[in-house]
């Protein structure tokens, strides 16, 4: 059982996540909310179906999108897209299917890859992927809206390894409600916990964003920030978010940057 301080923390938890204000340490509105009672998860639980290798988790099969040697090296000259593949290190801890993010499922077919970051100082992917599992992050509620549901996105990329939370081929929670953030895009976090490098994280949210670019015929200019997608109902609107790649909360020369860096690992895939 539950003690009374934890159950009083679990209800500001609901409180602070019913609105739109932003949460998070100086600098910044968080992009989710994690309570610090969260158990570690080990990688490819019960739940989360384990790791096989097909980022889409569609057929059960993976098709490494071009012929590749023992070597790694493409028939194109370049990386393979499997051995490219291994290079991110992704991890599938699947948010079950019919459970609260996942609990009413919504085909997609992905035409953006939104990027965010959490500014949450305590949670690295692994405690993320449990929150999620557990259904402890609400989506904000929009003045005047009556839709809340549970927050769930795609990835989760901190320094080590890329969870996967749920298929690319399914509608996530984490831009804009109802809106074309949602509906049309897939959803990465980078972890900025203690002692998380954010150039590791970054690095490795870059070359999944350039996977998933090849796998899905995603153009670069289709890579965004959360920024990009308003947030009727909020104030304001456009969310600073991923704030260390904005200038001034707005996108920049930082993210331009950023995109060349998707762009150069995008050329090496074969």
């Amino acid at each position: 059982m539950r003690s009374p301080a934890l159950l009083l923390s679990l209800v500001l938890l609901a409180v602070m996540a019913s609105s739109c204000r932003q949460i998070g340490p100086p600098g910044g509105g968080a992009d989710t909310i994690v309570d610090t009672w969260n158990r570690s998860s080990s990688y490819g639980g019960s739940s989360g179906g384990g790791y096989s290798g097909n980022v889409l988790v569609t057929t059960g099969g993976y098709s490494s999108g071009g012929s590749s040697s023992s070597s790694g090296i493409s028939s194109s000259g370049g990386i393979s897209s499997s051995s490219f593949y291994r290079q991110i290190n992704v991890r599938q801890d699947m948010v079950r299917k019919g459970t609260v993010g996942r609990k009413v499922v919504r085909p997609m077919r992905p035409r953006y890859i939104t990027i965010h970051s959490t500014q949450n100082w305590t949670a690295d992917a692994a405690k993320h992927s449990q929150a999620l599992k557990n259904g402890a992050l609400r989506a904000p509620k929009r003045r005047g809206g009556n839709r809340i549901g549970f927050l769930i996105w795609h990835f989760t990329v901190d320094q080590r390894v890329a969870i996967q939370h749920m298929p690319t081929n399914e509608q996530g929670e984490h831009a804009d409600f109802d809106g074309p953030g949602n509906n049309y895009s897939i959803g990465i976090e980078m972890c900025e916990n203690r002692g998380n490098s954010r150039q590791a994280t970054l690095e490795r949210t870059a070359k999944l964003t350039a996977y998933l670019m090849k796998q899905h015929g995603i153009p670069l200019s289709n890579v965004v920030p959360h920024y990009h997608w308003p947030r009727r109902g909020c104030s304001p609107e456009h969310k600073n978010c991923p704030w260390f790649l904005l200038d001034n909360g707005r996108p920049g020369s930082k993210w331009r940057a950023f995109l060349s860096k998707v762009n150069f690992y995008y050329k090496q895939i074969g």
